[in-house]
Parts: structure tokens; sequence; C-alpha cells
């Protein structure tokens, strides 16, 4: 894996051209002192496949003035700064896992794992997989920015479709895997076939049953490796009631965390969506934990209304936050615990 060092100093090592699940990521990582990626005794948890339809972007207060001027993204001017994951005139963007993508995913795992479930198996189902979301890839808090665009799959495809492709179907390419300190991040690169030559070396993104990340009917199906990063639960199978439950544990283990992003490349033109396309589009986000960016790049609400309110004066709707993995759950079971 190769060395690289981002613009806050973070040393991060990456492998070119492959998604490594975390068995090979193990084995080219050989030599490097990682004590989340090979720690040992970590309990059980699931392996869902997220079908993702959403894409979302964050940023800080400085990059949101530029985004409201040019009404859509460009890849920074210091191409080492492109974000998570450097790239050569790319457009970063994370993939946004929801309750509903969160409940889907727990009904696919059910059914795959109890097949023969019968109805009143599946009704005294309790909802498990949320307590297992709880990495970074879930939160409706940010570590980059308070300020976070959500968008729609379909609608940036086409829109780099229409802008960048002619109207030909964008390429979808393996681009990477990074590992950070306790963050494994899949890159999906997105490019016009025109410039086909110049990423020809990147796998075609295939439709393969055990790949992490794949392109299908309009959305992208993850399958993570580590979802937790703090693992607080673990994962009991009950075969009498056709039932998988979240045990707490005593004590929590830390592990490595992944999660998939999407690199458009855009050169050094701008991804363009509309002024009032971004500002529907547009929340704000708390700081989270582990965050890439400063202190002084995230603001509160009240100082993030005034922001967004003099970018889009004639927008008249309040700046919305967003709803946690717990609370969406908790609301969902009219308040009681789930």
């Amino acid at each position: 894996m190769q060395e690289h060092t981002n613009r806050l100093g973070h040393r991060h090592h990456v492998r070119y051209r492959r998604h490594l699940k975390l068995y090979h990521l193990k084995q080219e990582a050989q030599g490097l002192k990682n004590q989340h990626l090979f720690k040992e005794g970590i309990p059980q948890y699931p392996r869902p496949e997220f079908h993702v339809s959403r894409l979302r972007y964050d940023t800080k207060k400085e990059s949101l003035r530029f985004i409201r001027r040019d009404e859509g993204f460009k890849a920074p001017a210091d191409r080492a700064a492109s974000g998570p994951g450097s790239g050569p005139g790319l457009v970063w963007f994370s993939l946004d896992v929801g309750p509903e993508e969160v409940r889907s995913a727990e009904t696919r795992l059910l059914e795959k794992t109890f097949p023969d479930r019968t109805k009143e198996q599946a009704d005294t189902q309790q909802s498990f997989l949320w307590r297992f979301a709880t990495s970074p890839a879930f939160k409706e808090t940010s570590r980059l920015g308070s300020y976070r665009f959500t968008f729609p799959l379909e609608e940036v495809l086409e829109n780099y479709r229409d802008q960048f492709c002619s109207g030909q179907q964008p390429v979808m390419r393996v681009y990477k895997t990074t590992l950070f300190k306790q963050e494994v991040q899949y890159s999906v690169l997105v490019h016009s076939p025109a410039n086909e030559e110049q990423f020809s070396k990147c796998p075609l993104l295939s439709d393969h049953p055990n790949a992490v990340c794949v392109y299908r009917d309009g959305r992208f199906v993850w399958r993570p490796e580590a979802m937790c990063e703090t693992h607080r639960y673990k994962l009991v199978r009950r075969p009498d009631e056709k039932h998988l439950d979240a045990e707490e544990l005593d004590w929590p283990e830390s592990y490595v965390w992944d999660h998939v992003s999407v690199a458009l490349h855009v050169d050094d033109q701008v991804l363009k969506f509309g002024a009032g396309r971004l500002r529907e589009n547009l929340s704000f986000c708390y700081r989270g934990e582990a965050p890439i960016s400063c202190p002084w790049d995230f603001d509160t609400l009240d100082v993030a209304e005034v922001l967004v309110k003099e970018l889009w004066p004639n927008s008249g709707s309040e700046l919305k936050e967003g709803t946690s993995l717990e609370q969406s759950f908790t609301e969902a079971a009219g308040g009681r615990p789930v």
C-alpha cells in the first residue's frame, strides 16, 4: 500500500484500483502498526446489504459561499485538499444511509438468515440493526463542517450525464481503498466516457455478489465490512424463534469502520444544481466525533441560520436539522424504547 499524508498531516495508506475487504486489507497492511485493524476478539456483528439512493456532501461555511456563488460543486483549486481521499479534479460525495435504508436492510438480512420464518415470527422480531449502525457513516452529525447537501443519487447522475457526458451514461470504476487510523474508505470513481483512456487502469464497477459496493437499478448497493466503529452490542442468533437480536456488552470494543465515497470527475468545471435546488437540499449538522476539520470550521445553529439567510435571502424555509437513527426508531415505536 502506498503511504500518503493529507493536508492536516494525518498519514494514510492507499491501494489503488481495488476495494479490499477486511481479510485482504489485513494481508496488504502487514507491517503497518494499526491497532484497530488487527484487533482480535471483536464481537459478532451483522453484515447487511444497504440499498442507497441518496448522496450527501458535507462542507464548512467558507466553502458554502463558493457553492452558492457557483450554484454547484467544484473540485478545490488545491488538488491535495479535494476532500477525503484526494484526487484529480474530483468532487466527493458520500452515501447517505437513513432509517428507511436500515429498515429494508434489516428485513433482507432476516429473510436471508431465516427464509422459512412464519409471519408470527416476523411480526415479533424487534428492530436491532440500528443499534449496530454507530459509525460516522450513519450519523446525522458531520466530521467536515456544519452544512450538508443531500441529493437523490439519480439527480446527481443525471446532472453529471447532461453536463459532463453529452447525454451518455457516466462510467463507474473501482478507484481505491484508503486505510486511515480507524477508518476504511472505499472510493468509487465516476467519469465521462470521453475520459475512458485517462481512467482505464481502474476496473469497471461490476455487479459482483461479493463486492463491497456495486451500482444496480439506480442505487448503490453497499455491503459494509465494519459498520460499528465502537461495538456496544453483539449479534445474537435465536434459531428457535428465528430472531436476530442485539445483546449489550459489558465493555465496548473499538474497531475499524468503513464507508463508501463517490468521486465525480469534473476537472476544473462546476457540477451545477441551481441556487434554489441547493437550498432545498441543505441542512445543518452538529460536529461529530473524530472530526476531520478544525473546531472553528463548525458553526452553531444560530450562526448557520444567519449565514444561510444571507446567501439565500428569498428562502422562507427554516434550516433543517438531521435526525439520529435512535430518535427515528424510538419515534416509530411510539416513543417507547426499541
